[in-house]
């Protein structure tokens, strides 16, 4: 069907009426993690098209703060028509090389700046399109990499719960949350540990503590499964499907040693950590350590087109350079895309033109320290996070430190609050803040304002609820 017959019998402004517009996402646009009531029981599902800075505003001219960053992923901020530019010239010029065995000069200008940024010597990047794909990249990486050294055995993963590495199956399979009752069975050889949570520890301990106790489970769990077969260790350095738990340097310095004394790989996921985002340009930056393979994705480019990667240390790639005639058995079309390389690097300029790193962590603890005054709520039980990666946990109880749980009417309620106010973010047991780097601090005081307003509406609904 042709264009015109697609509309044909409407006008121009009929097709792309609100009204039009609405029934049309409703008729044809699968939302990707929304049940179908929630979408079709709204007044019309929400449809962005324009967005500037942290606002974006809807069809109906209805302005809104951006408080998660889309997906924790608009570091830069919307609106950035200077990465728009660069992205149409590159396409006009070169859009598509092979990733299989060629690469493209964007591509190649990109990998060498993300060597030079990167911690340690991390240095040699594999592309992919985005932070499920970069996972899947990198676990594949670490299980060849262990059979070409020998140990053929080695192919088991130990990842964390509580912990999100993505939706495709292998990355689902890591992931804590995953959906047995669809999904399963998921990747054989795959274990789940303890996270690190020094607010409600599952060792019944406190601060660091609770961390040094997390850490030792994972050599724990590393001598069950048998340090012959296990592949990788696999975490995000600051969790935010966790509900943004920070942990202590010394619980990263102890893996990173735990890892090297069994021979295990050590891999962090900084898809949603990279770039600014905790106030350091990658979260391993505050805990000192560097992982044999890092994955990265979302603030690479800001969002401004699709593209991620698995970056290994020289140790890791020197293996394949020992068995030249071996290559690396995965490969992805879009891996290394010229258009999205120049959308990075255009990215990683502005970062640097405008200090978004720092200014990230600026903010950060200015929001922080707003986000404290919500502890007067008798469902704030605890306000962490670091930079631009923050979180109040709703509780029942402040004393008891009881769950309404993810799907409670309080947090669905709280959320609709939020959103009525103009403030979108996820609202589950935690309520997250993760604007873009370029937040100001008036728009901040105003995220605060109207999460303050929504929790005392919710607090007030649902009163008999809440426990002294």
């Amino acid at each position: 069907m042709v264009i015109q017959e697609a509309v044909s019998g409407r006008t121009i402004a009929d097709a792309v009426s609100p009204a039009n517009l609405q029934q049309e996402a409703l008729d044809h646009v699968w939302v990707h993690s929304a049940a179908w009531t929630d979408v079709a029981e709204r007044e019309g599902m929400r449809i962005f098209n324009r967005g500037e800075g942290i606002r974006l505003w809807d069809i109906h001219g209805r302005e809104y703060l951006d408080g998660i960053s889309g997906l924790w992923v608009v570091n830069a901020g919307h609106g950035r028509a200077e990465i728009g530019e660069v992205m149409g010239e590159q396409a006009k010029q070169l859009a598509y090389v092979s990733a299989a065995a060629y690469t493209s000069e964007p591509t190649v200008r990109l990998a060498h700046t993300l060597s030079e940024i990167t911690p340690g010597d991390l240095s040699r990047v594999y592309f992919c399109s985005g932070g499920s794909e970069a996972v899947e990249t990198a676990i594949k990486i670490a299980k060849q990499v262990q059979a070409m050294r020998g140990f053929p055995r080695r192919y088991k993963v130990i990842a964390r719960r509580g912990s999100y590495h993505g939706m495709t199956q292998g990355a689902m399979s890591l992931t804590a949350m995953r959906n047995e009752a669809y999904f399963g069975p998921f990747m054989y050889g795959v274990s789940h540990v303890p996270h690190p949570n020094q607010y409600r520890s599952d060792f019944g301990l406190e601060g660091e503590a609770a961390d040094i106790m997390a850490a030792k489970y994972v050599e724990q769990e590393i001598e069950n499964q048998g340090p012959e077969t296990v592949a990788c260790v696999i975490g995000e350095p600051i969790s935010s499907a966790a509900g943004v738990h920070v942990p202590s340097a010394t619980y990263w310095r102890m893996l990173r040693e735990i890892c090297d004394r069994h021979g295990v790989l050590l891999i962090a996921d900084e898809v949603i950590n990279g770039f600014g985002r905790t106030g350091k340009m990658f979260a391993c930056e505050h805990f000192g350590i560097v992982p044999d393979i890092m994955t990265i994705a979302k603030g690479l480019t800001s969002g401004y087109a699709p593209m991620g990667a698995a970056i290994v240390r020289d140790a890791v790639f020197e293996t394949f350079k020992e068995q030249e005639k071996v290559a690396m058995g995965h490969l992805l079309t879009f891996g290394g895309h010229p258009v999205c390389a120049v959308a990075a690097i255009k990215n990683l300029e502005i970062f640097q033109q405008e200090s978004l790193v720092d200014r990230a962590a600026e903010m950060g603890a200015y929001l922080k320290s707003r986000l404290e005054e919500l502890r007067s709520h008798p469902t704030v039980g605890d306000v962490r996070g670091a930079g631009l990666l923050c979180a109040i946990e709703l509780v029942k109880s402040k004393e008891n430190k009881t769950k309404w749980g993810k799907e409670s009417p309080f947090a669905k309620r709280t959320g609709e609050l939020l959103m009525e106010r103009g403030f979108i973010t996820r609202t589950w047991e935690v309520m997250h803040f993760a604007p873009p780097l370029v937040v100001t601090k008036d728009e901040i005081d105003r995220m605060v304002t109207i999460a303050d307003e929504a929790l005392t509406i919710a607090e007030g609904e649902h009163a008999a609820e809440i426990e002294p």
